[in-house]
């Protein structure tokens, strides 16, 4: 393994299409995927752990968190099959508990997860076709049930169980509501839907019989034990324009920087697209629904969050609040910017917080005191952290005097960040996609390449502002020289170099036949390495303006290219699947990426250190000198291509971007300790740029608030004064008041006193006589008892004396009985006996009587048996023969049922054929699609790429027309020309033959003359 190594930081992103994308673990910490992670959020104190997604991942599906908080389910596809795995949340780091792969069933993916209240059980629902729902003991491995939720292959978006009971699920989908119960080791459904099926796309329990679901139409329906108990629909509302006015988003940052009011970004061609069609259909579709103690929350279109609280009387609901996603006064198109889809929703724990997270991949909280603010005005969300890239992200790139990071991605945003702080410095959005990015080292400028032209913009205190633009369209990469002077810019096949201080354009490099892909200067900005589709690795010389080396190989892409400190390696990857090194115009070394392909590479500035990002969105680390095995570090990252990468000038971060639109910020050390702690000489620059005309505005804003200020004090003093004259007077008077009413107070007080002195002289005297009667009562009373108590005591000396006489003759009754009683016994027992007697003898007769009807009905019973033995005979000889021809007939069918049955067999065969041809024909079907889809983007690509050569023919063509014109001229003044020289020509013609015959006439020898002749 190799010693560098590389540990994540901060993750800026989120993956919004992952089903149930939002917890919340605690009061302070939310849990959402973003890349291939799953990130853990301090909202509090802003740091992030990680719980990395299965190595060879192909991403998230859907995530689940048990009751207690302490396991956490991701559904993911590795290489290709369904994968569960469930992690212990509450172990530091996070650990892998269970990995659920191996199943006894088809299953393509798992679409959605839930736990069971007491976090032992867990069911997941597959996706279509199967469209099975499995019910676990996900701690034994054990699948208790499986059962299919649907048989037409309609979507279903989310399962749940029962918040009180283990053996009770819900399931909901396009025309799906049912509830299963698990009993006697199967799943049986427990309601029967009435009505119109609906598209059902979420739901939630608020009791132990009770279910909220919400419809694409925006129906809210309750459901108590499967009957449908309640309905409403959701009315449309457009926020009006005073509201929106009214709404101001302020947000201070602690950094260097700061940025203009969040917005929400735009989307990318295909989801704007999508977006438009959604904000057409006027129905608003519930989406998420999230209960609390009062009652609910549930999105209610693009936008927009409902409350509902339940009434005391009704069993029903009403709307309480609304709450809105605030509109972005920034954005290109502030009426879109609010028209976002909920995803998913989630309060914390204390119900003080509402997250949500949108379609647009941005995370938005509200605390709930402040809806209740809010009288009738609808209550509008925050950013949660800070507005995030919703496009793949295009370009990235790092400066040396400042800890920022430029962004640029399809969602048409140029976003700057702060990988100390952590934080969004600056932002702003553009009416064009944006390709490429470079940051100047001061990070005081960068470079951008739009659609339609390239920019240079300086990085303000509150703004991106731009102040150059080039003609170059669609340019897909651009960098900054080392030093700053100079940058780079792509053009298709063209290297432009401009300087940074003229902004002139000082040399055109050509050579390349494909696209360029990657441009890197080397740490002395004298040379400038390119690579392109066509194969091939430039090493251009600055100041000749021509190729050093080159290397060409035409079977392989390139995709980055990298330059070693002293600027002897050149490292580059492509379609090959290996990381190149390339020295002198010769490949000197090829390390394989073992079955992926390599997207992008870089090299630390000590060259001690090599990252690669691939095509599945991991990040590898090795060291320099490269190995030949497989040595190296690989870290799970992205779930997209990664698309740029780049490390810090101290070699302290490396940076990372890939499609899935996050941006990671690694942490890079050696174990060996050597040459990664470079020591900053001077440290970060604090200087940041501001126009003349802001400051001026701000100078003249401050006077005008001084101004203000100064007549609000006077103001104030003088209201002060006013307020104090006023007091003193009711004070004055209040004094007055009391002092009246306390005079006659201790007047009334003077009143009550005299009459208490009168009432307790009269008490006393009442109290007195009633002692003195009472004691003469008492008196009379005990004479009058002593008289009773005298009278009592003789009365009861007679009753004993009566009581002893009665005891006496009671005894005396008591022995005459007995003697009475002896004679009567004997005389009854004397009867008794005879009587016994007479009653045997008659005992007698009657069982002679029994004993001869006994042997009369033996005789009976003996025909009887005889007559139904014959019959008996009869019926069975009758049965007998129809029974052999009952087996006849039964031989007949079975020979017939195994006919039947082979033929059943040979049709199930060719039944499951086909079956195993439609699944094979529909993979292709979805692979072509996926050709389709990405030669479609080419299409697009090499559309733009021939309007473009169109126009530049078009501009030859026009200069070639001139060109012609002007030919045309020249032949019509060549014509005019010869003309004129035939003309003169034919007046020079004679002259000339009088100097022939002069030079003839000379050329004759001299004659003699005379002297008159001679002129003497």
């Amino acid at each position: 393994m190799s010693t560098v190594v590389a540990q994540a930081q901060h993750i800026f992103g989120l993956r919004g299409r992952v089903a149930n994308n939002l917890f919340f673990f605690d009061e302070q910490i939310i849990i959402f995927p973003c890349g291939n992670h799953c990130v853990k959020y301090n909202v509090d104190q802003k740091w992030q752990k990680f719980i990395p997604g299965s190595e060879k991942s192909q991403g998230m599906l859907a995530l689940a968190i048990s009751p207690n908080r302490r396991y956490l389910a991701i559904s993911e596809t590795v290489q290709d099959k369904a994968t569960i795995t469930i992690y212990e949340l509450s172990s530091v780091p996070c650990r892998k508990r269970k990995v659920l792969s191996n199943f006894d069933f088809t299953v393509q993916k798992f679409v959605s997860m839930a736990f069971s209240p007491d976090s032992k059980y867990l069911v997941a629902q597959t996706g279509p076709p199967e469209s099975n729902l499995i019910y676990w003991m996900w701690e034994k491995q054990k699948v208790m049930a499986i059962i299919r939720t649907d048989t037409q292959n309609n979507p279903i978006y989310q399962v749940s169980f029962n918040p009180q009971d283990n053996t009770q699920i819900c399931v909901t989908g396009n025309g799906v509501f049912k509830l299963f119960r698990y009993a006697e080791g199967a799943l049986k459904q427990t309601n029967f839907q009435r009505g119109e099926p609906q598209n059902y796309l979420s739901h939630t329990w608020i009791s132990e019989d009770r279910i909220i679901v919400g419809t694409d139409t925006g129906k809210l329906f309750l459901f108590e034990s499967g009957d449908q108990r309640w309905e409403t629909s959701i009315v449309c509302k457009e926020a009006t324009s005073e509201t929106s006015k009214k709404l101001e988003v302020v947000q201070e940052s602690e950094s260097l920087i700061e940025f203009p009011a969040p917005s929400s970004p735009d989307m990318s061609s295909e989801q704007l697209f999508v977006e438009k069609n959604e904000s057409q259909n006027l129905m608003p579709q519930v989406s998420a629904i999230a209960p609390y103690s009062k009652g609910f929350a549930c999105s209610a279109g693009l936008g927009r969050v409902l409350l509902y609280e339940k009434m005391e009387e009704k069993d029903a609901y009403r709307e309480s609040r609304e709450i809105r996603i605030p509109v972005d006064h920034n954005s290109n198109d502030p009426s879109q910017s609010d028209k976002q889809e909920i995803l998913c929703m989630c309060f914390s724990p204390s119900e003080e917080t509402l997250i949500v997270s949108t379609s647009r991949n941005q995370l938005y909280s509200i605390t709930m005191s402040l809806t209740e603010i809010s009288k009738g005005e609808p209550a509008h969300f925050e950013f949660l952290m800070y507005p995030l890239h919703s496009a793949p992200i295009t370009g990235l790139a790092a400066c040396i005097r400042k800890p920022l990071i430029a962004t640029c991605s399809l969602d048409r945003s140029v976003r700057i960040w702060n990988y100390e702080t952590n934080n969004l410095e600056l932002y702003k959005e553009y009416q064009e996609e944006a390709y490429t990015v470079s940051l100047h080292p001061s990070g005081h400028f960068i470079v951008v390449g739009f659609a339609d032209k390239l920019r240079i913009m300086n990085l303000l205190i509150n703004d991106i502002r731009s102040f150059k633009e080039f003609p170059i369209r669609g340019c897909r990469e651009c960098a900054f020289s080392n030093g700053g002077h100079l940058f780079a810019a792509v053009n298709g096949n063209v290297i432009y170099i401009y300087t940074s201080t003229s902004l002139e354009n000082i040399s055109n490099l050509k050579g390349h036949t494909g696209k360029i892909k990657s441009v890197v200067w080397n740490l002395d900005d004298s040379k400038l390495i390119s690579c392109g589709t066509d194969g091939a690795v430039y090493e251009w010389n600055l100041s000749s303006g021509k190729r050093e080396t080159e290397c060409v190989l035409k079977s392989c892409s390139y995709n980055c290219v990298g330059i070693s400190p002293d600027s002897k390696i050149i490292f580059a990857v492509g379609s090959d699947q290996t990381l190149k090194e390339i020295a002198d115009s010769s490949v000197l070394r090829e390390v394989s990426a073992f079955d992926v392909t390599y997207t992008a590479v870089v090299i630390s500035h000590s060259g001690r250190m090599v990252f690669v990002g691939t095509s599945m969105g991991t990040i590898r680390s090795m060291k320099y000198p490269l190995p030949l095995h497989k040595e190296f570090n690989e870290y799970q990252a992205h779930a997209g291509p990664v698309t740029k990468m780049a490390i810090t000038f101290d070699d302290q971060f490396l940076l990372t971007s890939a499609e899935d639109g996050c941006l990671i910020t690694w942490k890079v050390y050696d174990k060996d300790g050597r040459g990664v702690k470079r020591e900053r000489e001077v440290g970060f620059a604090e200087e940041v740029l501001v126009t003349k005309t802001d400051m001026e505005e701000k100078a003249q804003i401050m006077l005008e608030l001084k101004t203000r200020v100064e007549e609000l004090k006077m103001e104030n003093e003088y209201q002060l004064r006013l307020k104090d004259m006023n007091y003193t007077e009711k004070i004055k008077e209040l004094t007055d008041k009391f002092i009246q009413e306390m005079e006659s107070l201790k007047t009334k007080n003077q009143v009550l006193r005299t009459e208490k002195e009168k009432q307790e002289a009269s008490h006393n005297n009442y109290v007195e006589d009633l002692l003195e009667k009472q004691s003469r009562e008492l008196q009379d009373i005990e004479c009058c008892n002593n008289q009773k108590l005298l009278l009592e005591y003789e009365k009861y000396q007679e009753l004993q004396l009566k009581s002893q006489r009665m005891q006496e003759e009671y005894e005396k009754q008591l022995r005459d009985n007995e003697e009475t009683k002896s004679q009567a016994l004997e005389e009854l027992t004397e009867y008794y006996e005879a009587k016994l007697h007479e009653k045997a003898s008659l005992l007698e007769e009657a069982q002679d009587d029994a004993r001869q009807q006994l042997r009369e009905f033996e005789e009976t019973k003996k025909q009887i048996e005889e007559d139904e033995d014959r019959e008996i005979q009869d019926i069975k000889t009758k049965y007998e023969k129809k029974l052999r021809d009952e087996k006849e007939a039964n031989l007949r069918l079975k020979g017939e049922t195994g006919i039947m049955r082979k033929k059943f067999s040979s049709l199930q065969k060719e039944i499951e054929e086909r079956s195993t041809d439609i699944e094979a024909l529909k993979g292709e079907q979805m692979k072509l699609q996926g050709v389709i889809k990405a030669l479609e983007k080419d299409i697009q690509g090499l559309k733009r790429e021939i309007q473009e050569r169109d126009e530049t023919i078009q501009d030859k063509e026009r200069r070639i027309y001139d060109l012609k014109k002007k030919n045309q001229e020249l032949e019509k003044f060549k014509f005019v020309l010869d003309y004129k020289i035939k003309e003169l020509k034919k007046q020079i013609e004679p002259r000339e033959n009088e100097i022939k015959a002069m030079k003839e006439q000379i050329q004759e020898p001299p004659t003699w003359r005379s002297p008159q002749l001679l002129g003497f």
